[in-house]
This record gives structure tokens, sequence and C-alpha cells, in this order.
């Protein structure tokens, strides 16, 4: 069921929402959360049919903030809300309003978005696009418990990570650090299976994919190990290559798809690890809204070595990359992270790698 106002107000949206409810006979509200979609009209479809989707397993309030650009003087100082409220089949399990925002009450967002928060849930603010530099204190951000972004989407997006670092506040998330998730878990997993040393280690991917960087930062982090991060055709990721006291451990997915993993004395595996679409990156950040503490800590770690990676030259050729491989083999960027002592951590065992590298 659709209801289309023009020129209204957060007040008549919601009376619009319980008439809709009574309408189709389901007067309880049954939703967990409120999803707070800020976007822009060319973006607008696709991040309402990952929120549709991803509603199916965490029903909630959708509202979808589009901020209309004013094309003359006269239109910028005029202000006008309209709402499109959905709810039933065309809002998937749960409601769904869109509104858009003209005139000045472009800049006061939150005050439109404030009354229709569902009382006594936690709210989730997504930007698909044009993320703030600073989420936590933006003014729709400072309502919700959990922020998530994409560096994927900009157009810098190593810079834009140096930036999540220094703006950091808990409950700030990112879809480039979800889409690792598998990655991080089978790593962790190979690391489980053998009570060997890592010394090194080289993660291959897109040039400007900052999920890559996000990986290296991790491992770097978790393992305090030199990382090297090295540029491939992709899609996306497309190896981690682990120098151990054991042996190379190897994940290599080269299609997107399937994955084969490595591991020095052990037969090859094949495994599922395909690229997956927003709706399930989406659905996997709903179930938590506590602050991810282990991708603040990544993050914060690799600010300076992304910086020296931005600046630094190519390897002279002839050099030997972690993989073992000659440097004019393959384009690369020298970006080995520094070891950070960490205290008795930096010299425990073989196993406590495999503690440290703890799936998210």
């Amino acid at each position: 069921m659709k209801t289309d106002l023009t020129d209204t107000t957060a007040s008549k949206i919601n009376k619009a929402l319980v008439k809709a409810r009574r309408a189709i006979g389901t007067p309880a509200v049954g939703m967990v959360l409120t999803l707070v979609i800020v976007t822009d009209e060319e973006n607008a479809y696709d991040a309402l049919k990952a929120a549709g989707d991803a509603s199916r397993e965490h029903p909630s309030r959708t509202l979808v903030v589009i901020k209309r650009v004013s094309r003359s003087p006269r239109d910028r100082t005029q202000s006008r809300l309209d709402a499109e409220v959905r709810v039933g089949a065309d809002a998937g399990t749960g409601e769904t309003v869109v509104l858009r925002l003209h005139g000045e009450v472009v800049d006061h967002a939150q005050s439109v978005v404030l009354p229709l928060l569902l009382p006594d849930a936690p709210v989730v603010v997504w930007w698909p696009v044009n993320a703030p530099l600073d989420p936590a204190n933006d003014p729709l951000g400072a309502l919700a418990q959990r922020r998530v972004t994409d560096t994927y989407a900009c157009e810098q997006p190593v810079k834009e990570l140096a930036a999540r670092a220094d703006a950091y506040t808990p409950g700030d998330t990112d879809l480039s650090w979800t889409r690792i998730t598998p990655w991080r878990s089978m790593l962790a997993a190979a690391l489980d299976q053998v009570a060997c040393q890592v010394q090194a280690v080289e993660v291959e991917g897109e040039e400007f994919n900052p999920s890559c960087e996000l990986l290296a930062m991790w491992l770097a982090d978790r393992l305090d190990v030199p990382v090297r991060r090295t540029r491939s055709a992709g899609p996306g990721l497309t190896a981690v290559r682990m120098d151990t006291d054991c042996g190379p451990i190897v994940l290599d997915r080269a299609d997107g798809s399937l994955a084969t993993l490595a591991v020095q004395g052990q037969p090859k595996r094949a495994v599922a690890l395909k690229r997956r679409d927003t709706a399930e990156l989406i659905a996997e950040e709903l179930r938590r809204l506590d602050p991810d503490d282990t991708y603040a800590s990544a993050l914060r770690y690799g600010v300076e070595r992304l910086k020296q990676e931005n600046g630094g030259d190519a390897p002279a050729k002839g050099e030997r990359d972690a993989g073992g491989r000659n440097a004019g083999e393959r384009e690369a960027v020298p970006a080995p992270v520094e070891s950070v002592a960490k205290g008795p951590a930096a010299e425990a065992t073989a196993e406590a790698p495999v503690k440290r590298a703890a799936a998210k």
C-alpha cells in the first residue's frame, strides 16, 4: 500500500502510517529498529531495494532522506516536504517512508526524521554515497547508535580511510570492512589448523579497493608482521599469501566467486568466497549494533601506512616481493607495515597469531 503526501509534515506522515497499517490489518508495530538512509535521487532506488531485502531478516522502519537540489534562489528560500509512505508488500516486512526535502529544510533533515523514529528502538544511519567525513557529528548521525558508510563509493578511497580513522567514533562502520568478513573468517580458520609463526603477508587486489587496504591493516594489526599490498586486475580482493615457518598459506580467488586454499603439506581445497551484494552486507551490519572494536583497531593502525603507500615509489626491478616473485612481474605498491611493539603478545608462541586473528 502506497500513500503520497505533498507539502506535508511529520505529524501527517505518522498519521498516514497508522492509517495504512490499519487498512492492511496489521495495527501492531513489529519493527526492531529504524534504518535511516541518506542518499540522492540517483542512488535511492538501489539503496531502497537493498534495505527492503535486508528487512526480511531485520523488520524495520526505513526512512529514506533525499535532499533535492533547488535550482533557483527563490526555491532555496522555500521549504517543502514531500513523502511517500509504503506499508505491506511494498515495504518488505516493515515500513518505508521516502522523504524528499526541498529548500531550507534540507539543512534541517534531523528535525524531520526525529518525530518518525520508532520509540525505544535503536537507530542506524546509512550513507550509500557522499557520507560526511565525521559521521558521528553529522546532525543525522548524532541520532544513531550505528553509522554505516561505504568508502568504496568514494572517489579517493585510501584518503577517505585515513579521514575515517581521524574521525572514528564508536558505532562507525564501513561496508568495505563488511565485505572482507568471509576473508577474515577463512584466514583465521586456516591459521587455526597449523602451529606455525607467520613471518610476512601479501594482500593482492584492485588498486582502488578499500577492502584490500582494510584486510592488509587487519592482518598487520593482529599478526604484528610486515604486510605488502600489491595490485591486480581484480575483481576485488584476489589473493592473500602468508609466509610461515612451516611453509606458505595461500588463499587465491581469481574469478570473484570460488577461491582455492593452499596450506603447506595439505591438499588444496576449493572454498566458496563469492562477492556479496549490498543487501547481504547491510543485513550483516544490522545483526550487531555494538561498536566494532576490531574495525577501529585495524583502521587506526593503518593510517600512516596508507599515507606512505600513496606517496611511495614502485620497487626496483628484480626486487622480490612477499610471495617470492620479481617486482617487475606485477605492478606493486611497497607498503610494508612496520612492526609495532605490543608487549608480551608480540613474543608469544606460534598459537598467538591464530587467537589474535579471530574473525568478526
